[in-house]
């Protein structure tokens, strides 16, 4: 049997995550990439998220990322650049494993909001 503690583990392994400060200033140069907040509403909606971060929950990552489906998010393309972030680093693992599982190449975990705002990120409300 499978524990959570694999699963973070196995998207660990895969996705890399960079310290919130590089993440910071890699925002800060526009260098193309999309930022995307993987919580759920709720969370985003009491904390706020990144400045100009898209919203895509964890649990529609894959509905959202199939260009097949009547979901697909136009902003998610397999040859983007995507940095994800939640609220401590472990949903965004897990979210860009998916996304490399379904063919996205470049994705990058930047932690968590909490660690963002702290280190002086920009930010926007809900």
């Amino acid at each position: 049997m499978k524990t959570a503690k694999d699963y973070l583990e196995e998207a660990n392994a895969v996705i890399t995550r960079i310290p919130t400060e590089e993440a910071i200033k890699k925002h800060g140069a526009d260098d193309g990439g999309i930022w995307i907040d993987v919580r759920d509403s709720g969370d985003i909606a009491k904390t706020g998220t990144i400045k100009g971060a898209k919203r895509v929950p964890r649990g529609f990552m894959e509905f959202a990322a199939d260009p097949a489906s009547p979901y697909h998010k136009d902003f998610l393309k397999p040859d983007g650049k995507y940095y994800l972030v939640c609220g401590a680093g472990g949903q965004a693992a897990l979210a860009g494993k998916t996304l490399k599982e379904m063919g996205y190449t470049d994705v990058t975990n930047v932690g968590g909001v909490p660690d963002w705002k702290n280190a002086g990120g920009p930010t926007e409300e809900a």
